[in-house]
């Protein structure tokens, strides 16, 4: 799906990944599920363009529904895999997320868990090499993209800025759809180790500007970065 020029979203509001494209060629921001890698071929060759045009995959996160086809991408096509260094050991596999549920329904959570299996997120695998990153670096990779750190979902959580595409990628430091509840619009996301750092941290977004604020689970947001901050303050605090 096409969101803009240098912009693209593969998935869906179950799980969604997303390519900045430019003349140097294309960053992939998260790696989805296993079976996205054929939704990721499908949306380059849309965009002219093939696997060989991407540069680099920059991790929100650690978690496995954003691992997806990161590693095929490192190991069988040298895609460097960059990742906050707080969560290298998370994306390796050498950590495990210490999952809490909370509310859950069950036809949203079935859903989610159907889809997750269908597009091979029991397979997915961990990587086996990491770029370790940093808050406030600013990437060599199209569209210059700067991080920034949004510890609470995960210690090493961050948030991504590439100002050519007009867009913040902001992994599960938000969601747009509760993937348990099926509840949609601006609210904290599931299976956060700190949801109370999660909150506190959308502070280093709210004077940013942007049109696409881009969640991994939800609808793309273009509502405004403060009116989605103002708006999950809320919904975690009732």
């Amino acid at each position: 799906m096409k969101l803009g020029p240098h912009l693209h979203r593969i998935g869906n509001d179950i799980v969604a990944a997303y390519l900045v494209d430019t003349a140097d060629g294309v960053t992939v921001i998260d790696a989805g599920l296993a079976g996205q890698w054929h939704d990721l071929q499908a949306e380059l060759a849309s965009m002219g363009r093939s696997v060989t045009d991407i540069r680099g995959v920059i991790l929100t996160h650690g978690d496995s529904d954003h691992l997806g086809f990161a590693e095929r991408l490192r190991r069988d096509h040298g895609v460097p895999v960059h990742v906050h260094e707080a969560d290298a050991a998370r994306a390796r596999g050498e950590v495990k997320p210490r999952a809490s549920w909370g509310r859950v329904k069950l036809g949203a959570t079935l859903g989610f868990l159907w889809y997750a299996i269908r597009k091979g997120g029991l397979r997915t695998s961990y990587l086996t090499e990491v770029v370790g990153v940093r808050d406030g670096q600013v990437l060599d990779l199209p569209g210059a993209p700067r991080i920034i750190g949004l510890p609470g979902h995960s210690p090493g959580s961050i948030a991504i800025h590439v100002p050519v595409a007009d867009a913040i990628f902001v992994g599960d430091g938000l969601t747009t759809r509760h993937v348990l509840t099926g509840r949609r619009g601006p609210q904290p996301a599931p299976f956060t180790d700190d949801a109370r750092q999660a909150v506190a941290s959308l502070s280093h977004l709210e004077n940013l500007q942007a049109t696409w604020l881009l969640p991994g689970h939800g609808t793309p947001w273009s509502g405004g970065v403060a009116e989605a901050v103002r708006a999950i303050r809320t919904a975690a605090g009732a």
